[in-house]
């Protein structure tokens, strides 16, 4: 900086290159299946690697056949999740169960795994009330569809742990999309200012539906965003299953300590529509752009690992992969098999005390019912 016939200079090129130079993308498996950042592999068990990898494609498996249940008209939203299963699955395997988990829409995989059975989560999909009532022992949320409130949302849950002294975080998932939202930056912001134990991840996909993140921010990463609410941002290789869970980890262990909350950037993919209900991906996305990040696929890295180390075999897969299908249909079924709902159920639900008007509407509807 100098000062030149009163007039300031500032070098704001440097300025931006500088901050962007704290944001360096980490990896530690690459697309071989080669480790490249010895430093950081995590200190995962064989058997926890192996179970990590059959997540993985019981997570595919789930989004395969979902697709196949959405076009018969056999769900109601769902958003594909293939290519974003290190982002999702090799993340939640470093919280905890009494952790709470606050998912948006796309984010089935980790609400399954943290409680809540499979079943619901068709009913949810359907519109089903059934859907909405969680296990008591769930530390969780319904999947958020208002894109970026599920982070106010973490941010308050996080504070109430830290106020109530629960030794546990929070953590919460949102889309590139959900950067660019207000509730994002007054979520991160909040729990900044008052240290909440919260994990906030963007899982940046590449496209809010057909808007590429790049037309979304002048940012050079998301990851970078962090800086303005004072908590440290991590951009991390989200389709490397092993870097994901490392920063995760030390993000919780960050976290449950009282330092505050941690941003994380998953750069990652999604191979498929935003959603069945008429994205058609071919329209904003060129061939090669599936094709490079296809060859991404954190399957063939981590599949890669595996074998070398003796714990994989690729003949496993179709019969495994099998099972979890049927496993999957035995759930469906039982979605199926649902009562069918009634008009008095929805007054019921729809406060903890109902009203005196909703007491007479639930009774002239149990009337009608024949309840």
């Amino acid at each position: 900086m100098k000062n030149d016939k009163n007039d300031i200079m500032f070098d704001f090129a440097a300025h931006l290159q500088s901050v962007e130079e704290n944001y360096k993308m980490i990896q530690v498996l690459d697309e071989t299946g080669k480790i490249v950042d010895s430093n950081l592999v995590p200190d995962l068990s064989d058997e926890q690697l192996v179970q990590l990898f059959k997540d993985m494609l019981w997570s595919r498996a789930l989004n395969d056949r979902c697709i196949i249940l959405a076009r018969q008209g056999r769900l109601g939203f769902f958003g594909p999740t293939a290519g974003q299963e290190a982002s999702q699955l090799a993340s939640y395997l470093a919280f905890d169960k009494k952790d709470f988990l606050l998912p948006g829409y796309r984010d089935f995989p980790q609400l399954v795994k943290h409680g809540l059975p499979l079943h619901k989560a068709f009913l949810w999909s359907r519109g089903h009330f059934e859907g909405g009532q969680f296990p008591a022992e769930l530390h969780a949320i319904l999947p958020q569809v208002i894109i970026g409130a599920q982070i106010t949302q973490a941010a308050g849950v996080g504070l109430g742990m830290k106020k109530r002294g629960i030794k546990q975080v929070a953590f919460t998932y949102t889309g590139d999309g959900g950067s660019s939202q207000g509730d994002f930056y007054e979520g991160i912001n909040f729990a900044g200012a008052f240290k909440a134990p919260v994990v906030f991840f963007i899982q940046n996909n590449q496209y809010a539906i057909s808007t590429h993140w790049r037309k979304q921010t002048a940012a050079n990463t998301l990851a970078q965003k962090a800086a303005a609410a004072g908590i440290p941002g991590v951009l991390v290789d989200g389709m490397d299953p092993l870097a994901v869970y490392a920063v995760s980890r030390a993000a919780r262990e960050w976290a449950l300590a009282g330092n505050g909350p941690v941003l994380i950037e998953t750069y990652t993919s999604r191979f498929q529509p935003h959603s069945l209900s008429g994205d058609d991906p071919k329209l904003y996305r060129d061939e090669a752009s599936f094709v490079e990040w296809e060859a991404k696929d954190p399957f063939i890295r981590m599949r890669i690992y595996l074998m070398e180390k003796g714990l994989w075999h690729k003949e496993q897969e179709e019969d495994l992969i099998k099972k979890f299908d049927m496993d999957i249909l035995k759930e469906v079924k039982m979605a199926d098999d649902a009562p069918k709902q009634k008009i008095s159920q929805f007054l019921e639900f729809m406060y903890e005390k109902p009203t005196e008007l909703l007491k007479e509407q639930i009774a002239y509807y149990k009337n009608k019912e024949g309840d």
